[in-house]
């Protein structure tokens, strides 16, 4: 099969095209033949070498965390998935490999896609949802009438996280371009700060959860504008001891992130705020109740640009540009 892999780190390297094994499945997993695939910044920082230290992948390594399609084979203690089936998935880490033609997968990260909508908006949705739904539902626990401030709201995460704490009642504000705003209106944003020309920290005061996603100046802001007691939840870092400590990182790695993060935790302390790092997981039962909210159009995918497989390097340029509003795609059948 056709793969699209990198043989090495590099931020400025492209994706070679390989042909590469059809997968062997194991006892509980599915074979499915992909149809699309979403693509995230997470791929582009792989590509660069950004988590070598707490992922650390083998090579030649085919990128990709986000897939709709078919199941084409289930293993012989697959319960949940039949032959045939239209599903989707945010595979698990040191399983990823969606820009390729076929996936071998456990069949507990994977759900049956939702259906009213295209294999493109699918793939589209898995890594972003997932994201917002822990960072939102777990972490946060948000709740109607408290108020959440997410920043870069026309981004991947953003613009689904609005819509679903939208639908938890919760008030949002948001950052993004003012060419942004009509479109996040339509997806439920209560307040809009255009972060060009205004500062979210002399707007916003008391607020619940901030979901952050930009840089640690940022963050040092973002903690300011939160309630005694209100929760930062960060998808961007700097990475917390704990999330080295689930994720079986070497001692090494836990002290340098001990030491990174220090500053961050100290003044969230201080603030009587919390601060916590989330790198979100596969989850096949949250993405089913995902998949409940899109049936009933709760939450709708956001789509900007859907390429085709040949256009793949193109797609994660686009996506490394920081231009992309919503999701961008890569069809693959």
């Amino acid at each position: 099969m056709k793969a699209f892999a990198i043989k090495k780190y590099d931020k400025k390297g492209v994706l070679e095209l390989l042909d590469v094994p059809v997968p062997i499945i194991k006892e509980d997993e599915v074979l499915i033949e992909i149809h699309a695939a979403g693509l995230n910044v997470l791929d582009a920082k792989l590509k660069a070498g950004a988590f070598k230290l707490i992922l650390p992948y083998k090579f030649p390594l085919t990128l990709g965390h986000d897939l709709a399609g078919v199941i084409t084979r289930v293993g012989p203690n697959v319960k949940l998935f039949k032959v045939g089936d239209e599903v989707y998935s945010r595979v698990p880490d040191f399983h990823i490999g969606t820009l390729a033609e076929y996936i071998a997968v456990n069949q507990t990260s994977v759900a049956l896609k939702p259906k009213n909508i295209s294999m493109e908006e699918a793939a589209s949705i898995p890594l972003v949802a997932l994201t917002a739904w822990q960072a939102l539902v777990e972490n946060a626990n948000l709740k109607k009438g408290q108020r959440v401030f997410i920043q870069a709201g026309s981004g991947g995460v953003g613009s689904i996280a609005i819509q679903l704490a939208k639908y938890l009642g919760a008030t949002v504000a948001t950052t993004a371009s003012e060419k942004s705003f009509a479109m996040l209106k339509d997806l439920g944003a209560d307040l809009l700060i255009d972060y060009k020309k205004e500062d979210f920290e002399t707007i916003l005061k008391d607020y619940d959860v901030v979901l952050h996603s930009q840089d640690t100046k940022t963050l040092e802001k973002s903690l300011r504008i939160l309630r005694p007691g209100g929760k930062a939840i960060s998808i961007s870092g700097p990475p917390t001891p704990n999330f080295a400590k689930t994720n079986g990182a070497p001692w090494l790695v836990k002290v340098i992130l001990s030491l990174i993060s220090f500053g961050i935790r100290r003044n969230a302390k201080k603030l009587d705020v919390d601060y916590s790092f989330l790198f979100m997981s596969a989850d096949g039962k949250q993405l089913e109740e995902i998949s409940k909210l899109i049936e009933h159009q709760a939450v709708r995918p956001v789509v900007d640009k859907i390429f085709t497989f040949e256009q793949t390097n193109e797609a994660l340029k686009f996506v490394e540009s920081g231009r992309a509003k919503g999701k961008v795609v890569v069809k693959i059948k």
